[in-house]
């Protein structure tokens, strides 16, 4: 069985949760979120923490009862904390903005990037970096991760758009031969 599935998850005191069958509603300080628990797997509530069981016992269902914790848990750290990524901008000339709803990035093309952000999730711009921020993992990663594809760190000179704190195994460039 799931180790992590076995641990239960303590509810701050600023989070309102409620079961509504296989529907799981969690309710904070920045927002809401709700998700569907899958038919294998059982939640309870007992006083301020949320536990999971399997309810039917399939070869899979050790696998879903800690996804479906680990997804839960991120659910009521979502709604308390919230989530965020910065991406940093290394390269000369390489910039970004925020125009609206649009991030505007300049990274070494002969055009600027438009991205739209989508409604779940908020970026702001500052100095190099782009933040972005949201209460669903899973979405916050998935922008930051489409962010940092427009302009990959290359090996050789690592420019381009990076995560904060991210290691580029750098490469050596071609010696010149010496003529004997």
């Amino acid at each position: 069985m799931s180790r992590i599935g076995k641990k239960p998850i303590k509810l701050p005191e600023s989070v309102d949760l409620e079961i509504d069958g296989k529907t799981v509603k969690v309710k904070g300080p920045k927002g809401e979120l709700e998700r569907e628990i899958r038919p294998e797997i059982g939640v309870e509530k007992k006083d301020d923490t949320l536990v999971f069981k399997i309810e039917k016992e399939t070869k899979r269902a050790p696998a879903f009862l800690g996804l479906e914790r680990s997804l839960s848990f991120n659910m009521v750290k979502g709604v308390t904390d919230g989530f965020e990524k910065v991406l940093e901008l290394h390269g000369v000339g390489y910039r970004a903005r925020m125009e609206g709803t649009t991030l505007v990035v300049e990274a070494g093309f002969s055009h600027p990037v438009k991205m739209e952000t989508p409604d779940e999730v908020d970026i702001t711009v500052e100095k190099g970096k782009i933040k972005v921020s949201g209460i669903k993992k899973e979405k916050v990663g998935q922008v930051a991760a489409k962010i940092r594809d427009i302009r990959p760190p290359e090996p050789y000179k690592g420019k381009g758009i990076r995560y904060e704190g991210e290691e580029i195994m750098r490469k050596e460039g071609k010696k010149a031969v010496g003529s004997e």
